[in-house]
């Protein structure tokens, strides 16, 4: 479950750098703070 949290928030946080990029600022800051809490090392919410 680790592993797979893991991944999903490094997906989180590229796409949130990505969309930073696009000029999309307060959807890519979103996504960032979504996957640091999602991440095992974040405040998971599945836990």
């Amino acid at each position: 479950m680790d592993l797979i949290l893991w991944i999903l928030a490094v997906i989180l946080v590229v796409a949130g750098i990505l969309a930073l990029f696009r000029r999309q600022l307060l959807w890519g800051i979103v996504l960032i703070i979504v996957g640091l809490l999602v991440g095992p090392g974040g405040v998971s919410i599945f836990t």
